[in-house]
């Protein structure tokens, strides 16, 4: 076992206590996995002393995370590494190992020593790529272990032996008592994770992922159609899985791109996946069927982002998070209508680059996703071929400006646009200033003059 020679480590080997690394750290050493949240059980000292004593050796912030049972966290000043402390349930070592959830999770090490203690089986799970439950009476003292269950199938990639999806089962209208920043948190994990598609398969078993995610029930009664080979639930799904392959194998700009943290605590990546997942839950609401046989979805990615938008809001997601996973829902066309233009030329893709700003990738990155998860009798190999290429010359010259493009000028703010038009803040200026916005990207007002003659125009015309 190759526990990393980190400061961290070797502090606490040596500082003269009996300490046990436990859960995650353990488990993503055994796997040869990077791990930054080091999970510690001291046993003969008081853990809010060992931790303020420890947090001053270290130079890290102390965190009360819950006084009653004595959890305590340190942050170190990498904001990276944490170290959560707390002293045994019960002060037993083995009563707090068997409260744990998952067998992978309950693996301890005694730092002082070097022993490894394995009470229940999870380095043999571990070698076979099992995620079991410990006990089942474990989900009834905290639900959301049983979310955590499909998070680690969505990062490990193991299976989630029968009897614990069982109980999970028998148990999952509990998921409503964890706070929903608790659930959010897991979901956006979960999405994070390279075997995504496989973690939600296994939710829908359990009926789980009804419950998290209402409007899905909807998305499954729509049925494969010409320009769907698959009904709605499972494009849906190959949707998250093409975006995955396609991270897999992009270049090293969008790579980055992806991986950027620049809104929650995961990176964009398990964002645009979670828009991936959602892009098309308008559908439901918006499908009729012609005379022809052809099924029509009108404004589905309008009615879609406003049912995300209530959707993530009851969820407690973040302003950025919605404003992000929203746009990508409402605009996840919008790619795809951009290079069937007439005439196509590098001022259509400077259009849509100002207007997904920083986006772009991940817009375009969705809609080859969503082509390539939609290949009914309708869609032919050379209309497959045509959109893709399309796609990727638009990416490719994003790459290529995206160093030197320079943000649109500010001509004229909102201040400056109710002292024009002597209006108070409300809906209508904001409809003014995207106007204006627009405006500037197609090219239309460059100075402030133009600006100014704009608004004033626009606002006449109202």
């Amino acid at each position: 076992m190759d526990i990393q020679n980190s400061l961290i480590i070797e502090t606490l080997k040596n500082c003269g206590r009996e300490v046990y690394l436990v859960g995650g750290s353990v488990r993503d050493a055994l796997l040869n996995r990077k791990t930054y949240d080091n999970d510690i059980i001291v046993t003969d000292e008081d853990a809010r002393t060992f931790a303020q004593n420890l947090a001053r050796t270290l130079d890290a912030v102390f965190i009360p995370l819950d006084e009653e049972n004595k959890i305590y966290r340190l942050v170190m000043k990498d904001k990276v590494n944490y170290i959560d402390i707390t002293n045994p349930v019960e002060g037993s070592l083995e009563k707090d190992i068997m409260r744990r959830d998952f067998t992978i999770n309950s693996i301890v090490l005694n730092l002082r020593t070097g022993e490894i203690i394995d009470l229940t089986g999870g380095r043999e799970d571990l070698k076979n790529g099992i995620i079991r439950m410990i006990k089942p009476e474990n989900f009834d003292d905290d639900p959301l272990r049983m979310l955590r269950a499909f998070r680690f199938e969505s990062v490990l990639g193991f299976d989630i032996e029968p009897q614990t999806l069982e109980a999970v089962k028998s148990r999952v209208n509990l998921i409503s008592k964890p706070a929903v920043e608790r659930i959010n948190c897991e979901i956006l994990k979960l999405f994070e994770g390279k075997y995504t598609v496989k973690a939600l398969f296994s939710m829908d078993e359990t009926g789980l992922l009804n419950l998290i995610f209402p409007p899905i029930i909807d998305v499954k009664k729509v049925p494969p159609n010409t320009h769907h080979h698959l009904d709605l639930f499972h494009h849906s799904a190959e949707v998250v899985n093409q975006i995955q392959q396609l991270y897999e194998t992009a270049p090293a700009a969008v790579k980055e791109h992806l991986e950027t943290h620049d809104f929650g605590g995961t990176a964009r990546l398990g964002h645009l996946k979670l828009a991936g997942f959602l892009h098309d839950i308008g559908k439901f609401q918006t499908w009729t069927i012609e005379e022809s046989g052809r099924h029509r979805f009108i404004k589905h990615d309008d009615v879609g982002a406003k049912m995300a938008d209530s959707l993530l809001k009851k969820m407690h997601f973040s302003k950025k998070q919605i404003e992000y996973i929203t746009k990508m829902i409402k605009l996840h066309i919008y790619p795809s209508s951009v290079i069937q233009a007439p005439n196509l030329s590098e001022k259509h893709y400077t259009r849509y680059i100002r207007k997904m700003e920083n986006d772009v990738i991940d817009n375009i990155i969705l809609a080859k996703a969503d082509r390539l998860s939609a290949q009914g009798s309708a869609i032919t190999p050379e209309i497959l071929a045509n959109n893709l290429n399309g796609l990727d010359k638009m990416l490719n010259y994003y790459l290529s400006i995206k160093d030197t493009l320079k943000p649109l000028p500010k001509l004229i703010d909102g201040k400056e646009i109710m002292e024009i038009l002597n209006l108070k803040p409300s809906p209508k200026l904001g409809e003014i200033v995207n106007a204006l916005k627009e405006a500037q990207i197609s090219g239309d007002v460059n100075t402030k003059e133009e600006a100014v003659e704009f608004v004033k125009v626009y606002n006449t015309r109202q």
